[in-house]
């Protein structure tokens, strides 16, 4: 399950995927709107993953 985690590292450090202008988000370039959609992504996984590995645990 901890290979999530990877997919989010990979997706963050492959810039020439996404070093675009278009399509353009509120005015922002599509380099900065997908770092920015990122983050919740990543936040997102990173839950998933720890509530996997530990279960119920409190």
């Amino acid at each position: 399950m901890k290979i999530l985690l990877l997919l989010v590292f990979v997706m963050v450090l492959a810039v020439p995927f996404y070093n675009h202008a278009a399509p353009a988000l509120f005015g922002f370039p599509f380099f900065y709107w997908f770092q920015i959609a990122l983050v919740p992504v990543a936040s997102l996984l990173i839950y998933i993953v720890y509530r996997v590995e530990h279960g119920g645990e409190k």
